[in-house]
């Protein structure tokens, strides 16, 4: 890897991760789109470190809370404070772990040509602009039952097919529940804590095993400019997402969709 390719794909992964636009899909395709070769393993999971060091650094107020109320709560057998999104983080994670684990080969040996990444991008493009559109938009995340939950940890579970956008899918389940636009956002980023953990646990072990060489300096490159490129995206959208709305985000999909659909039909 020169320098431009780990300076772009660092970018692209620490901007797309929380944006309703894929990152597993920008990350297969633009090495495609430039002729670059592979980024390789341990370049995947640098930038995930860097997203996950961003999401955690963000929200590590909101974290502590719900930790400390979700810890009393195991003490005291009862609901305490902020403990219930703690739950709702828990249990809207595993539908993705559980499909994760069942069909994880499946849809890497399958599902991460373009032509899949196209259609996904335009359908659930689409499918986030029907719920922005017709969301009620007046929940919090702290509103979310339990079947509210395992909902959305199901629409999680989706975007394990590239294309789907894990963001975009949960903030398009949060939206077509009731919650606002900042509250299914908040929730998303919360969700793809343990997420990113888990997927970033994996790479590693694969990565232990694999016998190819590592360019360090690459991979602390790839965790700086992921995590600083991360960071500002969270707090920008959140920032903007209820004045913008998701619909410049549906029109970058559309037309990302239509663009692969030209190349690669």
């Amino acid at each position: 890897m020169d320098w431009l390719q780990i300076v772009v794909l660092a970018l692209v992964q620490g901007i797309t991760e929380f944006l309703p636009v894929s990152s597993s899909a920008h990350l297969i395709l633009v090495p495609v789109l430039t002729g670059w070769p592979d980024q390789g393993l341990a370049f995947d999971v640098a930038v995930h470190l860097g997203t996950l060091v961003a999401v955690v650094g963000y929200f590590r107020h909101t974290l502590g809370r719900i930790t400390r109320d979700w810890l009393l709560s195991l003490r005291q057998r009862r609901a305490v404070g902020e403990s219930g999104l703690a739950w709702a983080v828990i249990v809207g994670t595993v539908p993705a772990v559980v499909f994760g684990g069942l069909f994880k080969d499946f849809i890497e040996a399958n599902l991460r040509g373009p032509l899949v990444i196209a259609a996904t991008t335009i359908i659930f493009g689409i499918l986030l602009g029907w719920a922005d559109v017709r969301g009620r938009r007046t929940r919090s995340e702290y509103s979310l039952t339990l079947r509210d939950v395992l909902f959305i940890g199901l629409a999680q579970a989706l975007a394990l097919i590239p294309g789907t956008s894990r963001s975009g899918i949960t903030i398009t389940a949060g939206l077509m529940l009731g919650l606002t636009r900042d509250a299914a956002a908040r929730f998303s980023f919360l969700l793809a804590i343990p997420i990113i953990l888990a997927a970033g646990a994996l790479k590693t072990r694969d990565l232990i095993a694999s016998p190819a060489a590592v360019d360090w300096a690459a991979l602390a490159s790839g965790v700086i400019l992921s995590g600083i490129s991360a960071y500002l995206c969270i707090h920008y959208f959140l920032k903007l997402v209820d004045r913008l709305g998701m619909m410049p985000f549906v029109a970058y999909r559309l037309v990302l969709g239509g663009v692969l659909l030209i190349l690669f039909l």
